[in-house]
């Protein structure tokens, strides 16, 4: 049992949540707005402070930042009821202990209250570590994200808790769930907002290219190497570097990649000079590296190197209550883009989407929606402006006749060209969803003739 400030300008809010939590036993006091709670806080000290974000005079995030000025280490759960992911993550930034969005569900609010009050009282024991932050909210024009359900909203807070300082990150998830957007979002959301971010395809470049494209080279170290050429560790200075698929790195590469972070530094290939490493290293994978460790094909040392935190995002089939909120959201982006306006959702649109396994996760929504986009012939999206593709569970089932009696090369031949019009020879998307470098798929294209 601990004592509660509730922080509201809405009388009925502070009416239910008091009375839920004054049912779970504990003491509740109210406040309508932030200078009265401030008042109480210091005049009572409770043991939580529950506060609404928009209020009249200080906001949600003020009344946070004094209570931490008074150093008494009491938790604030921040209070909204607009979904707000750059409010998400400031808060936990500021030094929010949660974050809970309204309407309130009480088992929720209860059971962030209990995890609350025992930090409290744990925090006797513990060694008080303050963290102040004056940096602006960023704008997440080009990084936003869309999630509200719990596993999006566990990840923005832990970003918002990583982005504060250069911990290494792996993001791990399958092809089209935003690895990338959630890099960027780590680093323009913390310290390193005003740095360069460098991003590295690693499954592009040869290993000769990318030793080069990583450390940089030195006139005269290979043929055509004209001039000196400074390399992506050496660009990101003090920023993030983010190498995409990791998992497409050679095994000697990773051997250099591993003693660039032991040692914080790295020499361009044909140099001798060694030049400082200052970057947070952020790595995405779409495939399991565990299992490609026990297959020999990755370096364990190197692995637990980069997993310092992991963030792994969930595929969109398992988050299906987040299509509406994107469907709204790529739509104003499309809309732009292609000078439409197309502003309603017809009937079935959603349900139609949510049927939908997408395999190729939010990158294959929005394709879908930029192609419904087009089709369009007015303000509404209605259910035939839909192309949704069967893919690899509806051409197994039914193609099955094609694995009877074939060769494993017929197979694989019959395979990709499928594939490959599925998506209309999209061959960076085929890659993808074959799991196989550009270089790979064009290789196999020309051993087995397959043409459009």
């Amino acid at each position: 049992m601990g004592k509660i400030l509730v922080i509201d300008d809405d009388r009925l809010i502070r009416k239910i949540i008091c009375a839920v939590l004054k049912k779970d036993g504990q003491e509740v006091l109210e406040a309508e707005n932030g200078e009265i709670g401030l008042s109480l806080v210091i005049s009572e000290c409770p043991d939580l402070v529950i506060t609404d974000f928009q209020m009249p005079g200080l906001n949600g995030l003020e009344v946070l930042n004094k209570i931490i000025a008074l150093k008494h280490g009491i938790p604030v759960i921040m209070l909204t009821g607009f979904g707000d992911i750059t409010l998400t993550i400031k808060s936990i930034q500021e030094g929010a202990f949660d974050f809970l969005e309204k309407p309130i569900n009480p088992d929720l609010l209860k059971t962030i209250v209990h995890k609350a009050l025992n930090s409290v009282r744990q925090s006797a024991t513990l060694t008080d570590v303050l963290r102040t932050n004056n940096q602006k909210i960023p704008n997440f024009d080009n990084t936003l994200l869309v999630g509200k359900t719990p596993q999006m909203m566990e990840i923005f807070k832990n970003i918002g808790l990583i982005s504060m300082n250069k911990v290494n990150v792996l993001i791990q998830g399958e092809t089209g769930t935003g690895k990338e957007l959630i890099a960027r979002l780590i680093h323009f959301s913390g310290i390193t907002y005003d740095k360069p971010l460098v991003v590295v395809n690693c499954s592009a470049l040869t290993e000769t290219l990318l030793e080069s494209e990583l450390f940089g080279h030195v006139k005269g170290s290979f043929t055509d190497s004209i001039r000196d050429k400074k390399g992506k560790f050496e660009l990101a200075g003090d920023g993030s570097i983010f190498l995409d698929e990791i998992s497409e790195v050679s095994l000697n590469t990773q051997v250099k990649l591993l003693r660039v972070i032991q040692e914080l530094e790295f020499e361009r290939v044909g140099g001798e000079a060694p030049i400082p490493m200052r970057a947070r290293i952020i790595t995405a994978s779409n495939k399991n590296l565990e299992e490609l460790i026990k297959q020999g094909k990755f370096r364990e040392d190197l692995y637990y190197r980069l997993k310092v935190f992991t963030i792994t995002l969930p595929p969109l089939r398992d988050r299906k209550e987040d299509i509406n909120d994107l469907v709204i959201h790529f739509l104003c982006k499309l809309n732009k883009r292609f000078n439409k306006n197309v502003k309603k959702i017809g009937a079935g649109v959603i349900e139609a989407l949510k049927e939908h396994d997408w395999l190729g996760n939010v990158r294959e929504l929005e394709n879908t929606l930029m192609q419904a986009v087009v089709m369009t012939k007015n303000d509404v999206m209605e259910v035939e402006n839909l192309i949704l593709n069967s893919r690899v569970g509806d051409y197994i089932e039914k193609e099955s006749e094609v694995f009877e009696m074939k060769s494993l090369s017929a197979i694989e031949k019959h395979y990709i060209k499928r594939v490959l019009d599925e998506v209309k020879w999209n061959k960076l998307e085929a890659s993808r969803i074959l799991e196989i470098t550009r270089p790979t798929l064009n290789a196999k294209i020309e051993k087995y003739f397959i043409q459009p």
